[in-house]
């Protein structure tokens, strides 16, 4: 059951949507920003999202073979080495070491595929996501009514 409807203080919510306007228009490649979102919400644990980045995923065209597979993704041969490197970050990212934050391995990883500034945008990907879990899991927003393209 429902604990609260975060969209009834869309003040609230304007930030992080508004950030959510930004990614779609950065200039990263959907897949990589939907394979983001779909593994930075299996380490947190947030079905909702879940449900909405697969969906949203496979109406651009993802495979189900990867989304299936996604968190053994170090283990399967279906992504890119640019992938690889978002989802390392992504993980170090969402995952931050209290002692080390992220470390110089993965950020070197991630520097040989990304640009400084696309750099900034998955960083932003990954902080989005991360926020939009922190509202949907202690609100307790249900699965499985998102249609894709309903953000």
């Amino acid at each position: 059951m429902p604990r609260f409807n975060a969209y009834k203080r869309p003040d609230a919510l304007k930030p992080l949507l508004a950030l959510g306007d930004y990614i779609r228009g950065c200039g990263l490649e959907q897949s990589l920003i939907e394979l983001v979102q779909m593994r930075a919400s299996q380490l947190n644990g947030c079905a909702y999202c879940l449900d909405m980045h697969s969906k949203d995923a496979r109406a651009a065209g993802e495979t189900e073979q990867r989304l299936y597979v996604l968190q053994a993704w170090r283990e399967a041969p279906f992504y890119n080495a640019r992938e690889r490197a978002a989802l390392a970050w992504c993980e170090a990212v969402t995952r931050l070491d209290p002692v080390h934050g992220v470390p110089d391995e993965v950020y070197e990883e991630a520097r040989a595929q990304f640009s400084e500034e696309e750099l900034v945008d998955l960083n932003m990907v990954v902080i989005v996501i991360n926020g939009w879990n922190r509202i949907a899991i202690p609100s307790r927003a249900q699965p499985g009514h998102y249609k894709p393209g309903k953000h």
